[in-house]
């Protein structure tokens, strides 16, 4: 027989769960690669919905309904900002949603495309730039990952106070997995022979890598998959690659293989795997998180090169 303390402490247990329960913070990011950053950030106390997702191409996206919705009910929308979500402006003021809106590259070094040419650029504003202004790729710079991070992590502490102390600490431990990262590209790329260090992509989305790694990238799309290389600037890569010796054209998990294909063919150029720039890859294939992806982009550029 079940006796009155064990059915007032059964009865006491289950009063508790909902008092227990930790209502999590309901946080919406623009794409897989800020999804991630905030994923690591917020752990457990964060529910996160991601727009655009694995191999999904932001530059290109059409919102839905449903990205409403999703707006309306966060707390925290996160975006990458410069100009790299063309629809943002007009998803947030559809879904009328009262979060708080944060641009995950504030404070970092914009890199200004225009005329061709990377100018330093203290990025400030949230959403007043587009693709002709200012290269939005940031993130392919683990220092700048690494803005990102505190960035989120601020804007978490603020809408959820009481959860401080873990985000803090998810960020420190994050942010040293980035650092140990950040070291490992720069030693691989420091074993690969300066005069090799030149690759094709097929859109401009790695001047970051470039300038922060010393890989030299040369590509016949913008920095957006919007904008559609022309025939006149196709035959120009085609002679600087012979001219340069480039010895190596890479595909891109969001852009139309044919063209970075085309360009292989007629340079005699191998086509050196495929690069993951803009989106993760899902959960079973080689950059499911950032860090997977810097290290996958890492050997593809590694095997290519060296051989």
């Amino acid at each position: 027989m079940i006796s009155r303390r064990l059915i007032l402490a059964a009865a006491l247990s289950f009063a508790a769960v909902p008092a227990l329960a930790q209502e999590k913070l309901s946080v919406v990011a623009t794409f897989s690669i800020l999804g991630d950053f905030v994923k690591n950030v917020g752990g457990d106390r964060i529910a996160l919905t991601t727009l655009v997702g694995p191999d999904g191409d932001a530059h290109v996206y059409s919102a839905t309904p449903a990205d409403a919705k999703n707006l309306a009910a966060s707390r925290v929308v996160f975006m990458n900002g410069l100009g790299f979500e063309g629809w943002i402006d007009r998803l947030i003021k559809a879904s009328g949603t009262k979060a708080q809106i944060v641009t995950a590259t504030r404070g970092i070094k914009a890199r200004r495309m225009a005329g061709g040419h990377d100018h330093g650029h203290s990025h400030g504003h949230d959403h007043d730039h587009d693709h002709d202004e200012f290269d939005p790729h940031a993130w392919q710079s683990v220092a700048n990952a690494k803005v990102y991070v505190t960035n989120i992590r601020d804007a978490l502490i603020k809408a959820d106070p009481a959860g401080k102390a873990e985000y803090e600490a998810n960020t420190t431990a994050y942010l040293a997995r980035l650092d140990a990262l950040d070291k490992e590209i720069k030693t691989a790329i420091a074993g690969i022979p300066a005069a090799r260090r030149k690759v094709i992509t097929s859109h401009d989305a790695f001047a970051y890598f470039k300038a922060t790694y010393g890989i030299d990238f040369v590509a016949p799309q913008g920095v957006s998959t919007e904008s559609e290389a022309s025939a006149k600037d196709v035959a120009q890569i085609i002679r600087q690659i012979k001219a340069r010796k480039i010895p190596a054209v890479f595909l891109e998990n969001v852009s139309d293989p044919r063209l970075a294909k085309r360009i292989a063919d007629e340079t005699g150029a191998k086509i050196g795997g495929t690069l993951y720039s803009d989106a993760l890859s899902d959960e079973q294939g080689p950059a499911p998180t950032y860090i997977d992806m810097m290290r996958h982009n890492l050997r593809q550029f590694a095997d290519a090169l060296m051989s």
